[in-house]
């Protein structure tokens, strides 16, 4: 029973990738006779029609008869291909760069972008990239733009502006489960540029200045609160004796003088005035008589 069902599964992925393991039959088993025939007969002259170099980044995938020869392709190296009958395909096993031309995207927060990016990829399996798909680079590359588009379509802006390592993986990961049956497998994908409006890019710019002046205000409200907590403390310790007060005043002087300044304002106190004439300034009487 398990034969049963496991055998249809088997024979539709092996149809899948285009292998087939019947016989060719014997119409087919003629004509390769005579194709080998022929190249016998012809023996000097079809050595150099039949035989074929595979480089090392390549592999080549032989169809006799219409039919892919083994579930494997060949080479590198020299691999035989009989006239009439056979023909192969030359499948490039190299890493491929496929760059993803700007594409314009709205975001989830309603925000029209263009953003483009780079995908780089290599064919792992050449009898799947021959038998599954045709044109396997124009499939890719259309599906690379396809994917990033529906990505970032469900993505706000700042998560495209902070998030492109994560969005990229995510990419990555979804052309690779993809392209797996087209024998292809995706290294890597990294999004280029995210380009957006001028008139958004000013929005955001005066959005982050005023931000800043913010943050400017708050730090500096926190350090004249600092600031007066700091001058109480030193109040409070100028009061308890008053000659630090004077000794202050003496250093501040100092300090003011090695500036070489022209003028020096000295500031007495109200208490210094009373001793030396007698009189208060809450004293009108005696600024009168005094008058």
């Amino acid at each position: 029973m398990d034969s049963g069902v496991s055998s249809p599964e088997k024979q539709d992925k092996e149809n899948l990738v285009g292998i087939n393991n019947r016989g060719l039959g014997v119409c087919g088993w003629i004509l390769f006779s005579l194709s080998f025939l022929l190249m016998i007969i012809t023996f000097p002259i079809s050595i150099w029609m039949c035989l074929k170099i595979v480089k090392e980044y390549e592999r080549a995938v032989v169809f006799r008869l219409g039919r892919i020869q083994a579930d494997k392709a060949k080479g590198p190296g020299l691999i035989l291909v009989l006239p009439c009958i056979d023909v192969f395909v030359k499948v490039d096993l190299r890493t491929v760069t496929c760059n993803i031309p700007p594409q314009e995207i709205l975001t989830r927060d309603s925000v029209t972008t263009q953003v483009d990016g780079v995908v780089y990829y290599r064919i792992y399996s050449a009898v799947s990239a021959v038998a599954n798909v045709s044109e396997v680079h124009q499939a890719t590359f259309l599906l690379a733009q396809t994917t990033l588009r529906n990505v970032l379509g469900t993505q706000t802006l700042s998560q495209i502006l902070a998030g492109r390592e994560e969005i990229a993986h995510s990419i990555q990961t979804l052309l690779d489960d993809a392209t797996e049956l087209w024998g292809i497998r995706v290294a890597r994908v990294e999004i280029k540029d995210v380009r957006i409006p001028q008139q958004l890019q000013r929005s955001m710019a005066a959005e982050a200045e005023a931000t800043r002046e913010a943050r400017a205000r708050v730090v500096a409200a926190e350090g004249e609160m600092n600031a007066s907590k700091s001058l109480k403390s030193a109040s409070m310790v100028l009061a308890e004796s008053p000659i630090a007060l004077q000794l202050r005043y003496l250093q501040t002087l100092a300090t003011v003088a090695t500036e070489k300044n022209s003028t020096i304002v000295f500031p007495l106190p109200m208490n210094i005035l009373e001793g030396i004439g007698g009189i208060g300034c809450d004293d009108p009487k005696k600024l009168s008589n005094r008058a």
